[in-house]
């Protein structure tokens, strides 16, 4: 058999691993290489391979590289804390900056317990133990878990698609986590455990300087509007995958969505009651990454803001491009028309000021194919009574309504900030909601297949850590869009297009860990999906026109 890496060929084996056969290419990397890609998928450094195939290395400036790191050192967390508090119990909760946020019961975080736990884990990590993966048939596991009652990895036995249930074992620790794991404990060594408010932050490197940690960048506002909808669904024992499937077993998730559609028309209503008690707001400007509900958040607060006796008008900022031959390029050469500077900010904000004076203007539209903006008599004037409901992804940063009294806004950002986690030690990334949201709604309504979502992906998070997340606390209010119950409903929509990726794609790898994610949820029906829910966006069926 012949592997393939970095443009040579390498001969392996039967019975050898990645990391014997590429030994040399893995010594002389730049930077240590924790797994890779085999063949369209992610692969421990001591999977054995069965035939001939290519071979990409990952390092910590990969994305997944970055995930096997951060799995690696949560489960060196978790080890630490085992072996010197045995007694408690560690939930990893979300991500905060470059930062996991986690809580505790049966301890009492001091910062003597941050710094034991921290000292536990140099000590394993300077031990440079294996990590070693273990499977189990589901009989065998059944079994193993009535003797240990431990609750790491059960989840498993749940699900009707793993034919087999594995553990990473670390001497006599085990613990699951969702994905590949570093081959051992050596490979985590830029990390940082600080108290931080009730719990700890578990701190790793950005992709871009994996050498060092960054500052860290506090994010009150995410945080409370994180801890909110965790308490929530904490009291409502909704946290969890496993807890969750439970109820879908019980009445096919009805009474879940009830409560997860109420939360909702709650916080959208306590949104337009704050805005509606400050007469001096005129515009409600809307930020969130991509398939974050933007549009039907927009359109359910209008219908709030009618009850305050207040009319929305919508003002988009699409219509206000530069003219195509003025559009900056980016750093490739290529059109940029996601920074501010794609605005005609010049005209957008004379527009404002004189509707928010009173005037009537003759609103443009941009024509998109030509690249030019076009006056076809759509007119718009502000009545004492109205506000301008604007959307996009610069309305955070004030230089896009610079021309505007901070007085006269009132800023909003909304996000898919996923609180539903696969167990106490795997989260659900907020990113890969939104990836699936926007599979199926693509696949719905552009005519895209998941692969070309999967392969835009990318430069769509680029442009949302460039104009979006910076700018996340300066938000009046932050909205949280997602609903505990949606991946349930999106595997029926998404796993089909997923599966049409071939292992001979490179989305392959992406595709088959989102099928493994989605195959832990109990499918739901959407049988009680009000037609005013955000999912309807994505999903269809949906009362508003889009």
């Amino acid at each position: 058999m012949v592997l393939t890496c970095n443009g040579k060929e390498f001969e392996i084996n039967e019975g050898q691993t990645i990391k014997e056969a590429l030994k040399e290419e893995i010594e002389n990397a730049s930077r240590d290489i924790m797994a890779c890609i085999f063949n369209n998928e992610v692969k421990s450094l001591n999977h054995k391979p069965k035939l001939s195939g290519k071979v990409e290395l990952l390092d910590y400036t990969s994305t997944e590289g970055k995930r096997v790191y951060v799995r690696g050192i949560m489960y060196i967390m978790a080890m630490a804390i085992h072996e010197i508090y045995p007694e408690s119990h560690l939930t990893i909760n979300y991500q905060l900056d470059n930062s996991m946020f986690c809580t505790f019961e049966n301890l009492e975080i001091t910062e003597e317990v941050t710094k034991n736990i921290k000292n536990k884990m140099q000590e394993i990590i300077n031990e440079d133990l294996p990590i070693t993966k273990k499977k189990m048939t589901h009989d065998e596991a059944e079994k193993f878990y009535e003797k240990e009652k431990s609750l790491r990895g059960i989840l498993q036995i749940d699900s009707e698609t793993k034919e087999e249930v594995s553990l990473y074992y670390c001497k006599d620790y085990y613990n699951y986590f969702y994905g590949v794991m570093p081959i051992s404990t050596g490979y985590m060594k830029v990390y940082d455990i600080q108290k931080y408010g009730k719990g700890v932050l578990l701190r790793y490197p950005s992709k871009k300087n994996p050498d060092k940690l960054k500052e860290f960048k506090e994010n009150q506002k995410l945080m409370s509007t994180l801890q909110e909808y965790e308490d929530i669904y904490g009291i409502l024992k909704l946290n969890t995958i496993y807890r969750m499937n439970k109820k879908v077993e019980e009445d096919g998730g009805k009474e879940t969505i009830l409560l997860a559609e109420a939360l909702h028309e709650k916080k959208i209503s306590e949104i337009a009651d704050n805005i509606a008690k400050n007469p001096k707001i005129r515009m409600v400007l809307i930020a969130g990454p991509s398939s974050s509900g933007k549009t039907t958040f927009a359109k359910r607060l209008g219908i709030q803001l009618k009850l305050n006796g207040i009319e929305p008008k919508t003002l988009s900022v699409d219509n206000y491009f530069v003219e195509r031959e003025q559009n900056p390029v980016d750093e490739n050469g290529e059109l940029d028309f996601e920074c501010l500077e794609a605005v005609d900010l010049r005209l957008f904000n004379e527009h404002i000021l004189k509707l928010l004076a009173g005037e009537e203007v003759e609103i443009p539209t941009f024509d998109f194919a030509s690249g030019h903006k076009h006056y076809e008599g759509n007119t718009m004037k502000l009545n004492e009574n109205e506000v301008l409901v604007i959307e996009g992804i610069h309305c955070l940063n004030d230089k896009l309504t610079e021309a505007i009294s901070s007085t006269q806004k009132f800023k909003i950002y909304i996000s898919a900030l996923t609180i539903l986690n696969i167990d106490y030690y795997n989260r659900i990334s907020t990113t890969d909601t939104r990836l699936i949201r926007r599979i199926v709604r693509d696949y719905n309504f552009r005519g895209y297949s998941a692969k070309e979502t999967i392969q835009r992906w990318n430069s769509v998070n680029r442009g949302e850590k460039k104009y979006i997340f910076p700018f996340q606390e300066e938000a009046d209010s932050m909205f949280n869009t997602s609903l505990v119950y949606e991946l349930g409903v999106l595997k029926s929509y998404a796993l089909p297009l997923l599966k049409e990726i071939g292992k001979d794609e490179v989305e392959y790898a992406e595709a088959r860990r989102l099928i493994t994610l989605l195959n832990y949820f109990k499918p739901i029906s959407t049988e009680f999906i009000p037609e005013s829910s955000i999912l309807r966006e994505f999903i269809g069926g949906s009362v508003f026109h889009y």
